[in-house]
């Protein structure tokens, strides 16, 4: 378990006991739950952005849309072109 030591000004002090007024929480549970939301909110970030990379790569690829799984028929029949073995 870690321990953590923090200096906050009167603002942040008046703001955690206005938090603890109306939740009930103490100050750890606030401070977890504080972290807990900006570490969900830096995954939601990640995964967005991951997102707008796949979006940026769809469609660059050339060929059928099914040459992942096709791929053996479509080079047979590339060679049979190629060479004209009909």
């Amino acid at each position: 378990m870690m321990r953590i030591t923090v200096r906050i000004d009167d603002s942040y002090e008046q703001k955690i006991r206005t938090i603890q007024q109306r939740t009930q929480l103490n100050t750890t549970d606030i401070i977890k739950q504080a972290i807990d939301l900006m570490y969900e909110k830096a995954e939601l970030s990640a995964k967005e952005k991951n997102r707008e990379l796949l979006a940026k790569l769809a469609g660059i690829g050339h060929g059928p849309e099914d040459g992942s799984v096709n791929y053996k028929r479509y080079v047979a029949e590339y060679i049979d072109e190629k060479f004209d073995h009909r």
